[in-house]
């Protein structure tokens, strides 16, 4: 009997390695870079902001650097345009690049 094969992990780590490369590359050459990066910060929200606002908020859209947060009343949409700036901050270094410009609450 033969024993299956299997690569080592080193290589699979390569391998994978060199796929996100390309992907990332092809990205970057197509333009899709931004699109993508943009809509990781509708998906990070809810770890910026807590649990709390979370519960109470929805992160909608995302153009040009324009966040669109819909929150369940305007309690929640006063208090949030307070803290605006630093949830800003929070979210691009959560990203690791300056995305978003601006947080619109409706």
């Amino acid at each position: 009997c033969y024993k299956k094969y299997k690569p080592p992990k080193t290589l699979f780590k390569k391998l994978v390695q060199h796929i996100q490369k390309a992907i990332n590359k092809f990205l970057k050459n197509s333009g899709f870079e931004n699109a993508v990066a943009q809509q990781k910060a509708i998906e990070v929200w809810e770890r910026c902001v807590g649990k709390k606002v979370a519960e109470n908020t929805a992160a909608e859209t995302i153009e040009h650097g324009v966040l669109t947060i819909k929150t369940k009343n305007a309690a929640w949409r006063q208090e949030l345009v307070f803290q605006k700036k630093e949830i800003i901050k929070k979210l691009n270094k959560k990203l690791k690049k300056n995305i978003v410009k601006e947080i619109r609450f409706l």
